[in-house]
């Protein structure tokens, strides 16, 4: 047992577990200011599902031995409620039980990235019944071909393992997975009543400040992932860092030249969209290749999330145009930027590796989009179907935060709410329960 990496898997299990918070601010922060608490909820209702199911079979099926070797699916019961792990592996540089719980926190960051597209517009028991699906049908299985490496008891995943992609810390498991499901959820719910009017985040400071927590556990994502403390996870907190840093002076620069001025609520986006087009790729990577990395996904990402706008599909807090088309930029470009000189050990076509490694990145990232996409699609039409996912016209009229918890983030928000409960019909049930609270 290498107690020095210990203590930073252990570190870094904290950081990862403050981008909960992090990420309910920076969500809770852009939605508009009758859903902020709906938005902090959805967050933290998807990391207590998932929490649950990952203990009691999400890591047999992450990590399990894989099924006839297919590296598709792994044994749902042989890590069955974690008991297993409890005892001290003398092999094992970490605890086996350090893993799970590092990798529970990939799970349930996954899970709620996906409701920041969903805003304003879905059931609070809908989303948590979408949640506990989307991570059993669609998060372990992707985590298993991307995540599980083989090893002398266990087969792994497809991707790791028989394609050999490079995914340092979840380009395709976390982002093109939750950009992409995020997608099929919102083509199924529809849009709100005032798309495609962009909407006013409702506390600014407060995406900032989320914003700024999950950088700072992104780091621990990230430079956790290296699994021990050492030389690769400070290459991979150095390009972490520079990536961030250049998606956010990119992004900014498209808005001054785009709109004539740089906003907040692009330099935090910035943020993110580096972020995510670095954790594919903090192992593969020198500095300046961050540096190009994350400019590229800041360039990109800002004209991506104008798309919605073009063809009309209502993803709130832009989940689509920075977490899908920011993890395709960071994994692709692995193919090109590599350095065998990086963690990852592998030259793209830049440093003379040639066009294998881009296309090896290409066909990850595709059956990721394809499997994903279809599934959740199918998760979302049947739940609609069934218990109904989204919420009435009313409710949306008088805010979820009201409506669905019988809260409010500010108070003066109490005059605002009745003026557009003037607005709707008294006829709708929703609309009278609002009032009357």
């Amino acid at each position: 047992m290498d107690t020095g990496s210990t203590a930073w898997i252990l570190t870094s299990t904290a950081a990862v577990l403050l981008m909960v918070p992090g990420l309910a601010l920076f969500y809770g922060g852009m939605a508009g200011t009758r859903s902020i608490l709906n938005m902090i909820m959805m967050t933290f209702g998807a990391v207590a599902v998932v929490g649950v199911l990952w203990t009691v079979v999400g890591y047999s099926m992450a990590f399990g031995d894989s099924y006839g070797g297919l590296g598709l699916l792994g044994n749902v019961t042989e890590y069955i409620g974690l008991g297993d792990l409890m005892a001290e592996d003398t092999e094992a540089t970490i605890p086996p039980m350090l893993f799970a719980i590092f990798q529970a926190l990939f799970a349930c960051i996954t899970v709620a990235l996906i409701s920041g597209a969903l805003a304003d517009r879905i059931k609070f028991g809908a989303w948590l019944a979408l949640a506990g699906l989307w991570a059993l049908l669609v998060y372990f299985p992707v985590a298993h071909w991307v995540f599980a490496f083989d090893s002398d008891t266990a087969e792994g995943g497809w991707i790791a393992n028989t394609l050999g992609a490079i995914d340092f810390a979840g380009g395709t498991a976390v982002h093109i997975n939750a950009g992409i499901a995020a997608l099929a959820v919102v083509l199924v719910l529809g849009k709100r009543g005032h798309f495609p009017q962009p909407h006013r985040p409702g506390n600014l400071p407060l995406m900032m400040l989320g914003a700024g927590v999950l950088w700072f556990g992104w780091m621990g994502f990230n430079g956790g992932s290296a699994l021990a403390a050492g030389n690769s996870a400070s290459v991979v907190l150095m390009t972490t860092f520079n990536a961030t840093c250049a998606a956010m002076l990119a992004w900014m620069l498209v808005e001054k030249l785009r709109d004539g001025h740089a906003t907040t609520l692009g330099a935090a986006s910035g943020a993110i969209a580096g972020l995510v087009a670095i954790t594919p790729s903090c192992g593969a990577v020198t500095p300046v290749g961050a540096l190009i990395l994350g400019a590229v996904a800041g360039l990109v990402c800002p004209l991506a999330v104008g798309l919605k706008y073009k063809f009309g599909y209502d993803d709130a807090l832009d989940v689509v145009g920075v977490h899908l088309v920011g993890g395709v930029v960071g994994t692709l470009l692995i193919g090109l930027l590599a350095s065998a000189d990086a963690p990852n050990g592998k030259d793209g076509l830049f440093y003379g590796g040639g066009f294998g490694l881009l296309g090896t990145q290409a066909v990850a990232a595709v059956a990721v989009l394809a499997y994903s996409f279809v599934v959740t699609f199918a998760i979302a039409f049947v739940l609609d179907k069934t218990m109904g996912l989204r919420l009435e016209g009313g409710v949306e009229a008088s805010g979820v935060d009201l409506a669905l918890h019988k809260e409010l983030a500010y108070d003066h928000l109490e005059i605002e709410i009745m003026e557009a409960v003037i607005e709707v019909s008294e006829e709708e049930e929703p609309v009278k329960e609002a009032a009357e609270a």
